[in-house]
Parts: structure tokens; sequence; C-alpha cells
């Protein structure tokens, strides 16, 4: 891959540990990121758009598009298959945009063995009862469910080792406020800030 100034984040959590709500706020008040558009074998549901909230295709043409390697890393959830389009990310980190995939530590794995320098962030609940209310608090899932789920969380939170940031989501404008200061300072790396600012280090130095 061409070298380029901007950075691929991996941003990863348990369920009901409020991963989205966090990136949704982030994208509100950071123009120079974006969360990566995935392709997707799931119905569309209403209100979504093809290209902007997932790129919606048959069940052969992504495992088409599989065999051919066009994902960066590909996953069945349930009945769906979801996967990232190298292309697609690799076009917009040239482009100087910042993106995010929200994906599972699974997936971080072989994200990474295509991207070394991508950052990993881990976002986790304060503590197993606040996630389990937060769970019980959407309302939507029985209690074998909501079980099952906090099982999952377990074997998702053993990994946060592998990740570069963490970031405890107690108070969500504090867990906000640190996300932001993540991309913030990624930002200001030397690798990345001193193509911007050429011109002034070579006066500086003259």
């Amino acid at each position: 891959m061409t070298t380029t100034t901007a950075t691929l984040y991996i941003i990863s959590a348990p369920s009901g540990a409020g991963k989205t709500s966090l990136v949704h706020a982030l994208l509100e008040k950071d123009d120079q990121v974006m969360v990566s558009v995935s392709h997707t074998t799931r119905a569309m549901r209403d209100g979504e758009e093809n290209g902007v909230h997932y790129n919606f295709v048959s069940v052969d043409d992504f495992n088409a598009m599989a065999e051919k390697d066009v994902f960066i890393e590909h996953a069945q959830v349930f009945d769906n298959f979801y996967g990232t389009s190298r292309e697609w990310v690799e076009a917009r980190l040239q482009e100087g945009t910042d993106v995010i995939l929200e994906i599972d530590w699974q997936g971080a794995q072989l994200v990474r063995e295509a991207f070394p320098a991508a950052v990993g962030i881990f976002i986790l609940p304060p503590s197993k009862q606040a996630l389990d209310d937060r769970l019980r608090g959407r309302g939507q899932d029985s209690d074998e469910i909501i079980e099952r789920r906090m099982r999952d969380a377990v074997r998702e939170i053993e990994h946060f080792y592998e990740f570069d940031f963490l970031i405890v989501n107690d108070d969500f404008e504090t867990a906000l406020s640190e996300l932001l200061t993540i991309f913030a300072a990624g930002r200001l790396r030397r690798e990345v800030k001193q193509p911007q600012i050429a011109d002034t280090i070579a006066e500086l130095l003259a």
C-alpha cells in the first residue's frame, strides 16, 4: 500500500458498551474521518440507503467478491455476511481521510495483518452490571439472548490487550472527549504533520 498521512482506526467493543453512539457523536464533531461502508447480504431496512449505510449485495455476489480477495476481512453474523472492501479503504486513506472500521476482535486481527499501521481502540463498559443494565434497557431482547450477549461480551473483552487505546464509557461526554483526543493526537504525529508543514520547517532551518 502506498504511504499515506491518513490513519486507519479499528474500533471494537462488546455489545452494549456504547460504541455506535460514540462513533456517531465523533462523526458530528470531526469532519476529517468517516466510517467504512461495509458490504452485506442482509436486507435493507427502512431509512437505509445503499452505498451510505451499507453496500447491499446478494449472497452469490458476496461470495464471488470474497473469492477474488476483495475484502480485508469478512465474517458471517447469524445468517448474513459482512465484509470490508480493501479498495474502498485504501482510496479514502489516499484522499487523506481517516477511516474507522467498527469490527470485532477477530476482524481486527485480519485488518492488522493487511494494515500493520492501523490503530486499535477498544471501548469498555464501566462494569458487568452496567453492561447488563444497558442491554436490558433496550427492551429488545429476551433474558436468554441477554445472557448470551453477556457471555459474548466477556470473550470480546478478553482481547482488550490487542488494542492501542482503551476507553471506559462510564460518562458519555468524557468518553467522547477521550475519543476525539485520540484522533486529534494522531494527526499531530510527525509522519502525519511533517508533510503538511514542510515549507515552514524548511524556512525555519534555512
